[in-house]
This record gives C-alpha cells, sequence and structure tokens, in this order.
C-alpha cells in the first residue's frame, strides 16, 4: 500500500472516530497504532506508544502547562473582573466609544494572567455587559468587542495555547512567548481603531461621556489593580531578561496569584480547593490530547508521510504568501469543527515539514497558527467565545456571530499583517535569543 493510501485511511480512520464521539485524545492514539501496522523493521508499536507518552508527558517545559491554568484559575475566583472595569474605565473617557475600550485593555490585561480565551471572556464578560447595558452602550457593539477582545487571552503571554504549540513543535516557549507580544498589542489597536471608528460613524448610539475625574481620582480608581500589575511585570520581566525559564515564571506567578487572592479577600479553603480541581480538569484533557498527538506524529514519522507530503507541497511551486493563504483557508475551516488545541496538536506535525521548507521560521508560525485559532474561537458553530457571550447575554447564536463578524475580519487583517512584516513578531526573540 502506497503512502497516499495510508495517510488517507489514518485520515478516514482519525474523522470517524471523531465523528462517533471519541475523545480526541483516545482518537489521535488509536490512530498513531494503526499507522504503526504499516511501518516495517518490526517496530513494535506497544513499546513505542509507553517511551513516547512516557518522554513527552515528563517534559520539563511542559510543567508550565498546569501552572498557568492554575494561575488563571485563582485570579478567576478574585474580584479582578468588578476592580478591573472600576480601574480601568475612567483612562479611557476620552476615547471615541469610551467604556467600550474597557473591554479590549481588560481583556489584554487579564489575558496576560488567565492563558485561557473562554476564561477571559467569561470574566470580563460578567462584569461590562451589564455595566455597559446599564450606561446605554449599544447591545451589538458590547457583544462583538467582548468577543474579539476576550481572544486575547491566547495572543498575549502567558498562553496555554502558546505552550501547546511549542511543545507539540518542539521550539522555545520563551520564544514564542517573547514572539506574541507585539501581535498582542497589533490586534488590541486594530480592535480600538475598530470601535473609535464606529463611534464615531454612528455618534448618536454612544451615551454622554462620563463624569470627569481629577488625575488623583482616578488613581484612587485604580488601586486596587496595583497587585495585579506588578505580577504582570515581574512575570514579564523575569521571561524578557532570561533570569528565569517559563516553567519557573509560572511558578512565581502561582505565588503572586494566591498573594492577590488573600489581599482582595478571596482565598479561602473551598476557593483554593476549586482552583486546583479546575485547574486538574484542565490540565488533563489537553495533556490526553498532547499524548495522542505525539504518538500520532510519531507514527507518521515513521511511515515518512510527513516527509512525502512536504516534498508535494514543495513540487506544486506555491509561493510562501500563497501557502499562507491556503493554510489560513484550511484552519477557518477547521475551526467550525474543532477547537483550537486540537487544531494544533492535530495538524502540527504535517503542517512544520511545509512552512519550514518555504522558509518560515516555527517561532512565526506558532504566533500565525495562534491568531487562526483566534478566528476559530469566534466563528460558528463551535466559537467557544460565542457560546459563552451567548450564555451570558441571552442572546441567540447568530445575533452574537454577527456581532463578532467584524472582530473575525479584524484578525484576517493582522495575519495578512504579520505575514507581510514578519518582523513584528521576530524582532523580540531575535533581540532577546540572537542566533
Amino acid at each position: 500500500m502506497g503512502l497516499l493510501e495510508i495517510s488517507g485511511l489514518l485520515l478516514l480512520l482519525l474523522f470517524a472516530l471523531l465523528a462517533g464521539g471519541v475523545w480526541i485524545g483516545i482518537a489521535l492514539l488509536a490512530t498513531g497504532y494503526v499507522g504503526m501496522q504499516f511501518v516495517g523493521g518490526n517496530i513494535p508499536a506497544g513499546p513505542v506508544l509507553a517511551t513516547k507518552i512516557w518522554g513527552n508527558s515528563a517534559s520539563w517545559e511542559l510543567a508550565a502547562l498546569p501552572l498557568f491554568i492554575w494561575m488563571g484559575e485563582i485570579l478567576f475566583r478574585t474580584k479582578l473582573s468588578d476592580e478591573m472595569f472600576r480601574g480601568l474605565a475612567p483612562w479611557l473617557n476620552w476615547l471615541p466609544g469610551r467604556l467600550l475600550h474597557v473591554n479590549v485593555l481588560a481583556c489584554g490585561v487579564f489575558g496576560s494572567v488567565s492563558g485561557s480565551s473562554a476564561a477571559t471572556c467569561a470574566t470580563v464578560a460578567k462584569i461590562a455587559l451589564p455595566e455597559l447595558k446599564k450606561r446605554g452602550y449599544n447591545e451589538k457593539i458590547s457583544l462583538g468587542s467582548l468577543a474579539g477582545a476576550g481572544t486575547l487571552g491566547i495572543l498575549i503571554p502567558p498562553s496555554i495555547t502558546m505552550v501547546v504549540y511549542a511543545v507539540a513543535a518542539n521550539v522555545s516557549i520563551i520564544q514564542v512567548f517573547l514572539a506574541g507580544f507585539l501581535p498582542g498589542l497589533l490586534v488590541m489597536v486594530l480592535y480600538s481603531g475598530y470601535i473609535a471608528a464606529w463611534s464615531l460613524a454612528y455618534p448618536k448610539e454612544s451615551p454622554p461621556p462620563e463624569p470627569t475625574m481629577s488625575f488623583r481620582e482616578k488613581l484612587h480608581e485604580s488601586k486596587q489593580l496595583i497587585p495585579l500589575m506588578f505580577l504582570i511585570a515581574l512575570v514579564f520581566a523575569a521571561l524578557m531578561s532570561g533570569w528565569a525559564t517559563a516553567t519557573e515564571c509560572a511558578a512565581w506567578g502561582v505565588l503572586g496569584s494566591l498573594a492577590i487572592a488573600w489581599w482582595h479577600g478571596a482565598l479561602t479553603k473551598d476557593s483554593f480547593w476549586q482552583s486546583v480541581m479546575g485547574a486538574t480538569r484542565v490540565n488533563c484533557m489537553i495533556m490526553l490530547i498532547l499524548a495522542g498527538a505525539s504518538y500520532m506524529s510519531t507514527s507518521m514519522g515513521y511511515t515518512g508521510i510527513p516527509r512525502e507530503l512536504a516534498a508535494w507541497v514543495d513540487s506544486l511551486k506555491l509561493s510562501p504568501y500563497m501557502l499562507i493563504a491556503a493554510l489560513t483557508l484550511m484552519y477557518i475551516v477547521l475551526g467550525a469543527a474543532l477547537d483550537g488545541i486540537s487544531m494544533i496538536v492535530l495538524t502540527t506535525a504535517i503542517v512544520i515539514p511545509m512552512v519550514k521548507q518555504a522558509g518560515f521560521d516555527p517561532v512565526w508560525f506558532g504566533i500565525f497558527l495562534v491568531l487562526v485559532v483566534e478566528m476559530a474561537e469566534v466563528s460558528p458553530p463551535v466559537g467557544f467565545n460565542l457560546f459563552v457571550l451567548q450564555t451570558m447575554s441571552g442572546k441567540d447564536s447568530n445575533t452574537v456571530a454577527l456581532a463578532a463578524l467584524p472582530f473575525f475580519f479584524l484578525l484576517v487583517a493582522a495575519v495578512a499583517i504579520i505575514t507581510l512584516f514578519p518582523s513584528i513578531v521576530m524582532v523580540l526573540p531575535q533581540w532577546f535569543y540572537p542566533s
């Protein structure tokens, strides 16, 4: 049987298992095991399975994953969302769109400590939606900006999705983190720019400005955010200076988040236990998927499918831009059926050889991949942020999806910008880690 027939059979098996409701991690393991049966040389599938899963699960770099998840779970149970809205609102009253910009900035701030898109969207929306509705802001732009800005949780480091990609692609976690800073700022500027332009185009949809505050009053409203900002600055400084690895920074982040929860009076026995169990559930799900993906990647490596696929793509003589356009369309389609982490682990082993062949840096491609995963978060029918906002607002899925559509296209624009100007992504990793 040729490689084309083998790859078709394995893909058919994987899709059949997923369509049958089998867990993604188990489906990947089963597909990898079947793939090993086509490998010559009597390579034992069982021992390879055991050693590969153990080797990937025992990775020191992967230890950052449960710690960052736990850090977000701890802060999720504080009064952070209420104080963030109060603390940021006075500083944004002068911009067209006024308090709508709080959605973007608050999601950026919380995203830098949560690492999760859904958690960021839910946390900020819980306080922002009632406040914006009470003040008379247009509900459509409120929902759309929250759906789009919630995706910043996986783009602004530290990010769970970035850790998963770095482990799957065997690249430096810290370099991927550094690469996410400027694109994260770019997306925030695009979102705020759209909100400002929309507000200028529809001035009657914005309520009158809030009462002005003195500088001292603004500082007083923002004082509760000081511990959080200090924690973010500490983690970022340690990462960028090389004082600590990503795993060590995650450990400091957990310690700092426990201190903030204690400071806010939210650190109780129940909240502590809930944060541990919440982090455990999410981490077990991700680890099972990563284990299955690593075994399937090894299986495909033995069969030679990725090498042949990369050679086939090379034979098409696609330009690098055409390849990125094709991959963007592919991931948009996949995003209609899969969550972001599944998209990454299912495709990384196949796609990385292609992008390397086309001359793209794997660190740059990680940020591209995070951006297209963000598109999946705001596109139906499996957009997690759409589910969150549909539940919290009581609106139907079509209303929320249409509200998020402009922000989906802004993410497409961000992908185009970093493709045309890759230095936006690579300048910080190359500055701190020159080759």
